[in-house]
């Protein structure tokens, strides 16, 4: 396979056929994020593209998913995004589902009538992440989205009929926000009720913005038992439209959830309270296990 750097996918993507169709991300400017640092951005020829298809299509396995990387997929002209699908489900006809990266800018670009085509083509399912639904926290993450301009993006994806599945950041917005980051991140899920949403718990990692700035004493993360009223609070105040599955169980949390909303909202609410209250430390996944 012709892969470029870090070939970066979502968990559920584990077992899915992956074609790298970009190098990197097209905005790159997260403070939290060092994923594609060093990376220009750019567009993979068709032709590496399609003998990537090839190879991947040659093994022994019968694919059922396939996931286009890098970091936003869909930045891809529809025409390319178009050829590359129909390619992947003529090589493999066994592949139901191909799931991308977006962007908010990737997604504005796109008309709910492409969205449609690409979603008629086999696009199952987009994965956008969101961080937070506080302005004042996507300015100082330099995000490059404000929760206007994602409720926009999540309507359009919604009339697709296209999955969507958001991912937010716990602790993003520091000890000085961390309440009002919560809070207007879980009514922002809310209000655009996607199919899946995860919450993920930032690490700060050097060679970043965020390192500097909590080396230099701008940033100060909340601790473990913070995070989880974090936690509390985005699922008290997501008040979704529809069923939503809703994880915490990726290697960067403290307390894995897999959970229904809002059927298991109660349920969620009483096992974070009892766990903050007692502060009890042996609920939670040990510091030494997390990891990205």
């Amino acid at each position: 396979m012709n892969y470029v750097g870090n070939i970066i996918r979502p968990p559920s993507e584990a077992y899915s056929m992956i074609i790298q169709v970009t190098v990197g991300c097209s905005h790159n400017q997260c403070t939290f994020c060092r994923a594609y640092k060093g990376e220009k951005f750019y567009i993979k020829d068709i032709n590496i593209i399609k003998q990537d298809i090839d190879e991947a299509s040659s093994y022994d396995h019968a694919f059922n998913k396939a996931f286009l990387a890098d970091g936003d997929a869909l930045i891809l002209p529809t025409k390319r995004l178009l050829e590359i699908i129909s390619y992947i489900r003529e090589k493999n006809k066994s592949i139901k589902r191909i799931g991308v990266y977006a962007n908010t800018k990737a997604i504005l670009k796109k008309t709910v009538t492409e969205l449609i085509e690409l979603k008629d083509a086999g696009l199952g399912i987009i994965y956008q992440g969101i961080e937070s639904g506080n302005k004042e926290v996507l300015k100082k993450t330099q995000k490059g989205a404000f929760p206007h301009k994602q409720i926009i993006v999540a309507e359009k994806v919604k009339q697709s009929k296209i999955l969507l599945s958001q991912t937010v950041l716990l602790g993003i917005g520091g000890r000085e926000l961390s309440i009002s980051h919560a809070i207007d991140t879980g009514k922002h899920l809310g209000e655009m009720s996607p199919d899946y949403a995860s919450a993920l718990t930032t690490m700060i990692i050097p060679d970043t913005k965020l390192f500097e700035y909590s080396t230099n004493g701008k940033f100060d993360l909340p601790d473990k038992f913070e995070i989880l009223n974090e936690l509390k609070l985005i699922i008290e105040n997501m008040n979704v439209k529809n069923n939503c599955f809703f994880t915490s169980n990726h290697a960067s949390n403290y307390l894995p959830i897999r959970a229904f909303l809002p059927k298991d909202k109660n349920e969620l609410i009483k096992l974070l309270d009892k766990i903050i209250n007692s502060r009890d430390s042996s609920r939670l996944r040990p510091e030494n296990y997390r990891a990205l």
